[in-house]
């Protein structure tokens, strides 16, 4: 839980995708985001050499836009065993591990001073575990969070959530189960369809860290 019962700023998410950096910092600024906290478990591209860890926090910075890299604590691709079922990372497991707990701490922490914005590399948050995971554990805090579509627009946590209940197949509404308990079950279902498993290529370009 917050160590402050509201938080002062929103909580932006935004993915790089193949943006060039002035369209990426374009959609940040539209948006006021002042900080960003990179949860890419490898903040490396082979395709996208300008948002490479060090690249992208020199670029950010002369920007004006403060850079944190996270993707230890927050990231989705772990290196901690018993963060894994077989071979497939478990997002149960992970929001367990007490580095997760703290990254998530520090975005609170950020929120007080700063309009903060998690970076990964997908384009859509429904198919990265910037929305399924880390959103998912603060979406019922005080925090307002706004996702950055690649088109610039927001999307609030209610739509995304409308989207991700028609992704996964579920209905919007239930004879024998509530809307809270139908959101669950989607977004477990989505995490172990997005979820990296040690099979995947290390270079796989759709970064799902």
């Amino acid at each position: 839980m917050s160590t402050s019962s509201t938080m002062a700023h929103p909580l932006f998410t935004i993915g790089h995708s193949n943006h060039e950096s002035d369209e990426l910092v374009g959609l940040l600024k539209k948006h006021g985001v002042d900080a960003i906290a990179d949860v890419r478990s490898h903040p490396y591209s082979r395709f996208h050499a300008q948002f490479n860890r060090e690249t992208l926090a020199q670029w950010l910075q002369q920007s004006g836009i403060e850079y944190a890299f996270l993707g230890r604590e927050l990231g989705a691709r772990r290196s901690e065993r018993q963060s894994y079922q077989g071979h497939q990372a478990s997002y149960s497991l992970i929001k367990q591990l007490p580095a997760f707990r703290e990254g998530l701490e520090r975005v609170r922490l950020g929120l007080a001073s700063h309009r903060v914005a998690l970076l990964c590399a997908e384009k859509d948050p429904l198919t990265c575990h910037r929305a399924i995971l880390v959103c998912r554990e603060l979406r019922c805090e005080p925090i307002d969070i706004r996702h950055i579509l690649e088109d610039g627009l927001l999307e609030t946590t209610a739509q995304l959530e409308t989207r991700l209940l028609d992704e996964v197949g579920l209905p919007q509404a239930h004879l024998f189960m509530d809307r809270a308990e139908l959101l669950e079950q989607a977004y477990d279902l989505q995490a172990e369809r997005i979820a990296f498993t040690e099979t995947e290529a290390v270079t796989t370009e759709s970064e799902r860290t």
